[in-house]
């Protein structure tokens, strides 16, 4: 384990995480800018007004004033991770429905439902992630009662009153085995529902060019409510991005075939386990991939070419590819995710990713997918100052975050299973649990 230390005790005040930004540089660093390029070493970084001034060798760094520098002695110092596609937020307890805001099974809106006013900055499960090094993510609510799962939120994980940066910031829907189940029990029900809504938005928006009245889109022939209708019209018009949950290849075609008749859809594919046999068209088509990272066995008759190899195949074919923060793995544990695609490249034909690579996969790229590109999820001048101090290589299981950074603001690592810990690590065999005797 790394030590951490200040040379100052005007550095060390750091650790009582201040209300506001503060100025620091942390120096002697393994640096991960999060680029997909490879650690630098000897690496320094300077937060200036909650924003990254630099972030490069020692040497390029010139003259700073010593008084608020962190000498990490070599330890990894990284971007905060950007979790993409997750829950948190929006649950406590996930058997407690009361709270657990995931799915909206009986509601009378699907496309309309909107994340944002639901996130809940205090929940456990924000305070667990941002002690793993989550600095920002993109939360939504789950398809369940249509294949529409609502509007997704952008938000921070600094614990401030209100933690979302972007409202609204995207549409989710199921396709595939998922949204067959959701339309009636097939596929086929699926497709012809989405292409019903996305031109019952095109009416109402008037998107191919013909002014349009509202009644075209909500007369006895249409599909979807009024408010449904309308939140999609951001859609088609190419400034809300579409997440489309798709697995099987045929089905991943079938997607990409949409912008044929709806030219100005912004997609991103969430899942695609069999990408790697379509890679080439995606690749052309120009759309990202939020991708399960350990896929390795077929779970349905979607998956039948399941493989790990996935996401660094479809890279090798040019994708932008991130990894799904909620892919059987808890999105806290995301870096190890990573790590693994990077020990694929020891298994002789498998195709895994470099070491930057697997890590832009949980920083930069979900950034940028996300619509924060250059500004989350780096450290590079003008970026958010969300900076991790990690014990050990952040890709390497048991790794954890010794200091954590959100906006240059240090944020404090503990939650209810940090004080659960102590509070019962040292019991002996013989006690009492504490406070038994109430």
């Amino acid at each position: 384990m790394k030590r951490l230390f200040a040379v100052t005790a005007s550095a060390l005040a750091l650790s009582a995480a201040p209300v506001a930004a503060q100025d620091f540089v942390i120096a002697d660093a393994t640096l991960v800018t999060g680029d997909g390029s490879e650690p630098i070493a000897d690496g320094v970084v300077m937060v200036d007004d909650g924003k990254v001034v630099y972030a490069g060798p020692r040497s390029g760094a010139g003259e700073f004033s010593t008084d608020r520098v962190l000498i990490v002695d070599g330890a990894y110092v990284t971007p905060g991770l950007f979790a993409t596609l997750t829950t948190l937020g929006l649950w406590d307890v996930g058997a407690v429905s009361e709270s657990n805001d995931q799915r909206a099974g009986g509601a009378p809106f699907s496309a309309a439902l909107d994340t944002a006013p639901i996130v809940n900055p205090s929940s456990q499960h924000i305070l667990v992630h941002r002690a793993a090094g989550v600095t920002r993510a993109a939360t939504s609510t789950m398809p369940s009662g249509s294949i529409f799962a609502g509007q997704g939120a952008i938000i921070d994980l600094d614990g401030d009153a209100n933690p979302v940066m972007r409202e609204r910031a995207f549409q989710m829907v199921a396709l595939g085995e998922g949204g067959a189940r959701l339309s009636g029990g097939s596929r086929a029900s699926a497709h012809v529902l989405l292409r019903a809504a996305l031109r019952e938005a095109q009416a109402l928006s008037g998107a191919r060019g013909t002014p349009q009245t509202t009644e075209i889109a909500i007369d006895d022939e249409v599909l979807l409510g009024r408010f449904d209708a309308e939140a999609l019209v951001p859609v088609v018009s190419g400034q809300q991005p579409l997440y489309v949950a798709v697995e099987r290849a045929s089905d991943i075609r079938a997607t990409l075939a949409l912008r044929e008749d709806f030219p100005r859809l912004d997609m991103v594919l969430v899942g695609a386990g069999e990408g790697w046999l379509v890679a080439d068209a995606i690749a052309a088509a120009g759309v990202p991939v939020i991708a399960d990272a350990l896929d390795d066995l077929p779970e349905s008759f979607e998956v039948l070419a399941a493989t790990q190899s996935n996401i660094g195949r479809m890279v090798r074919a040019g994708v932008k590819v991130a990894i799904s923060a909620n892919s059987g793995t808890n999105p806290r544990n995301i870096n190890q995710a990573a790590g693994n695609l990077v020990a694929l490249n020891q298994i002789p034909g498998a195709a895994g990713l470099s070491w930057g690579q697997a890590f832009a996969a949980i920083s930069s790229i979900p950034a940028s997918i996300s619509g924060y590109d250059g500004q989350a999820g780096v450290l590079a001048p003008g970026a958010m100052g969300d900076v991790v101090i990690w014990d050990g290589d952040p890709l390497e299981v048991g790794s954890v975050p010794t200091r954590v950074f959100i906006g240059g603001v240090e944020q404090s690592l503990e939650s209810h299973q940090s004080r659960l810990r102590e509070r019962y690590r040292d019991l002996d065999e013989s006690d009492l649990p504490k406070a038994y005797d109430w």
